[in-house]
C-alpha cells in the first residue's frame, strides 16, 4: 500500500513539473503591482511575429542603485519573455575594445544620449567616479532603437530618480518596441501659413518625434480631407488669423477622430523690439479661433503671466567701465510646474516658457475628461492687455503676486461639439461629406505659451528644446511635447504605463551608521540562535521519545 502511494505521488510530481513548463502563472502580492505586466503590453507582445533581441549596456561596476535598476530591467525582460520571443544579454561597455566603445558612443550621440558619470564618496572620504551606460539596444525585424532607462530630474534625489526609472521601465520598453513593430508609421503635421514657428525653430522637436512618426509641414488647403492622413496636427505658435475655410477643415478633422496639439499665446508682442528698444507693447492676439476653442471647452485669455519661480537673465549692474553681469529674475519667463497625475507630465522637469498666457476650461465638460498639465507656482501674477513689457522693470512688488497655480497647459479627452453644428459650410471648401456635428472619441492638448515649443540655435546647430543657455539647465520641454504627441496618437493604452507607481522604501542612513553593529549582530546572530533553539528542541523531543 505504501509503495502504491509512493508511486502515485511520484507520478503526480512528474506531471506537475511537466505542466508548469507550459502553464505560466505568478501571484503578484505587492500593493503597487510592481511585478505585473499590463494588458496593453501583453496584447502588443502577443502581436509580434518575429523574435526580439535586447542588449543591455547597464552592466559592470555599478553601485547599489544602478544595480537595482539593472536587475529590475532583467526581471522585466524575463517576465515579458513569457508573451513573446525575447532574448537578451548584458554587456559591460568598459570591457569593449576602444573602437567598439567609440562606435557605441557615436550611435548613442546620434540619439542625443551620453554616458552618465556617477560621483560617490567612499567610506574613507575619497571621491569616486563611475561611467555608466543606462541604455538598451532593441532589435526587431531588422530595425533597431536605443532606449534610455534613466529618468533624470534634477528636482529629485538620486534615489528618487532611480525609483522613477524603475517605475517607467515597462513603458519605456513597450513604447519603444511598439514603435519598432509598427507596420505603417503614423504621420504628424506641423501647420504653416499663419506665421507659425519655422522649421529651424522646431527642429529639435521634429528630430525627437521622427523616432516615432513621419513628419510633414504644410498649409491647410480648401480640400476638406487634406488633414485626414495625419494622426496628429500641431499648431505651433501662429501669429496670423485662420480663415473660415481653414477653421472648417480643422473642425471636421477633429470631428472625424483627428487629434490636435495647440501651442499659442493669447497676446501679441515682439521680442526683437524688446531687445532693440528695451520695451515692447503687448496687445491681445486675435487668431479667429476663440469661438472654436470655446466650443471645445477651452479659452486662452489675452493676459500675460508673471511668476516668482522663473528663469534669470544677466543684467549689467556696473556704473561704468567693465560690464558686471548679475543674474536677475525675469518674471515673464515662468518655470511651469508639471502635473504628477498625467501620463504626459509625470516625473517631468519644469517646463520653461517666456511671455506665457493663462487658459481656463469653459462649459460643463459633459462627455469630456479635463486635466491641467502645466501651471505656475503659488506666487503668480496676471497682467491684462494692452500693456507694456520693459526690461528695466526687474524689481516687481512681490505682494502683487497673489495668484497661485494658474493653468497654462491642459488636455481634454472625449467628445467635442462642432463649431459648424449650426453654421453653413464655407463655400470654398471642397468636401462632399455631410458636416459632422459631434466628434468621435478623441483628444486635444492646449499650451498657452508659444515659446515653450521653440528651440534656440548656437554655432549653427539647434539647441535641445528647453535648454537655457544662461543657466545651462535642460528643462522638460522636449519630453513634454514628445509625450503629448505620443499621448494624442496612442489608442492602445501604453502611454498610461507612465503612471505606474512604486513606493520608495529608503533606509535611514543615519540610523544604519549609528546602529550598524546592532543590525549586524541581529541579522547574523538571530538566525543562528533560532537554529540552535530548533536543534535543542529536536534533541529533547527525541531524547524524551526514546527514553520512554
Amino acid at each position: 500500500m505504501k509503495r502504491r502511494y509512493f508511486i502515485l505521488s511520484l507520478v503526480i510530481i512528474v506531471l506537475l513539473n511537466m505542466a508548469v513548463q507550459w502553464w505560466f502563472f505568478r501571484w503578484d502580492m505587492t500593493t503597487d503591482r510592481r511585478y505585473s505586466v499590463s494588458e496593453a503590453t501583453q496584447t502588443m507582445l502577443r502581436s509580434l511575429d518575429k523574435p526580439v533581441s535586447v542588449t543591455l549596456y547597464l552592466d559592470g561596476s555599478l553601485n547599489a542603485g544602478f544595480l537595482r535598476l539593472r536587475n529590475a530591467m532583467t526581471e522585466l525582460l524575463d517576465e515579458l519573455g513569457v508573451y513573446a520571443d525575447i532574448a537578451y544579454k548584458t554587456t559591460d561597455p568598459q570591457q569593449l575594445t576602444e573602437k567598439q566603445q567609440q562606435a557605441l558612443q557615436q550611435s548613442l550621440l546620434q540619439k542625443g544620449y551620453r554616458p552618465t558619470a556617477i560621483y560617490e564618496t567612499d567610506k574613507d572620504g575619497r571621491q569616486l567616479q563611475t561611467i555608466v551606460y543606462p541604455y538598451a539596444l532593441v532589435e526587431y525585424d531588422g530595425r533597431t532603437a536605443y532606449l534610455n532607462l534613466l529618468q533624470n530630474n534634477r528636482q529629485n534625489s538620486g534615489a528618487e530618480n532611480l525609483n522613477h526609472s524603475i517605475e517607467a521601465l515597462e513603458y519605456t520598453f513597450a513604447e519603444g518596441l511598439a514603435t519598432l513593430a509598427q507596420k505603417e508609421r503614423y504621420k504628424v503635421a506641423f501647420l504653416e501659413g499663419h506665421g507659425e514657428l519655422p522649421e529651424q525653430s522646431t527642429m529639435d522637436l521634429q528630430t525627437a518625434l521622427a523616432q516615432y512618426f513621419d513628419i510633414y509641414r504644410g498649409a491647410i488647403t480648401t480640400a476638406g480631407d487634406c488633414l485626414d492622413a495625419f494622426r496628429v496636427v500641431i499648431v505651433a505658435d501662429p501669429q496670423e488669423p485662420f480663415t473660415d475655410e481653414e477653421k472648417y477643415v480643422l473642425d471636421q478633422y477633429l470631428m472625424r477622430g483627428g487629434r490636435i496639439l495647440w501651442v499659442m499665446n493669447g497676446v501679441r508682442f515682439s521680442e526683437n523690439v524688446l531687445t532693440d528698444e528695451g520695451y515692447t507693447p503687448v496687445i491681445p492676439l486675435d487668431l479667429n479661433l476663440t469661438d472654436m476653442l470655446f466650443r471645445y471647452g477651452i479659452r486662452i485669455n489675452p493676459r500675460l503671466v508673471q511668476d516668482v519661480q522663473c528663469l534669470p537673465i544677466p543684467v549689467d549692474i556696473s556704473t561704468g567701465g567693465e560690464p558686471q553681469y548679475q543674474p536677475m529674475p525675469w518674471y515673464y519667463a515662468p518655470l511651469l510646474l508639471t502635473s504628477y497625475g498625467s501620463p504626459i507630465t509625470r516625473n517631468l522637469m519644469q517646463v520653461s516658457a517666456t511671455f506665457a498666457s493663462d487658459l481656463e476650461f469653459v462649459g460643463d465638460g459633459e462627455g469630456q475628461e479635463r486635466e491641467v498639465l502645466l501651471a505656475t507656482s503659488n506666487a503668480s501674477r496676471l497682467i491684462g492687455t494692452p500693456a507694456e513689457v520693459n526690461l528695466s522693470d526687474l524689481h516687481a512688488d512681490l505682494q502683487l503676486f497673489q495668484w497661485g497655480y494658474v493653468p497654462v497647459g491642459a488636455s481634454i479627452r472625449g467628445v467635442f461639439p462642432s463649431l459648424y453644428a449650426h453654421l453653413a459650410k464655407p463655400e470654398a471648401v471642397q468636401d462632399e461629406r455631410t458636416t459632422a456635428t459631434s466628434s468621435a472619441e478623441t483628444k486635444q492638448v492646449f499650451v498657452a505659451a508659444g515659446s515653450a515649443i521653440r528651440n534656440e540655435w548656437q554655432n549653427g546647430q539647434p539647441l535641445p528644446l528647453g535648454y537655457d543657455r544662461y543657466s545651462k539647465v535642460q528643462f522638460g520641454n522636449r519630453d513634454f511635447f514628445v509625450n503629448a504627441v505620443l499621448y494624442l496618437s496612442d489608442d492602445t493604452g501604453i502611454i498610461s504605463l507612465r503612471q505606474k507607481t512604486m513606493r520608495l522604501r529608503m533606509l535611514n542612513d543615519k540610523a544604519v551608521r549609528q546602529k550598524r553593529a546592532v543590525y549586524q549582530a541581529v541579522s547574523i546572530g538571530l538566525p543562528l540562535l533560532l537554529l540552535a533553539v530548533a536543534g535543542a528542541v529536536v534533541v529533547l523531543i527525541r531524547k524524551k521519545k526514546y527514553q520512554s
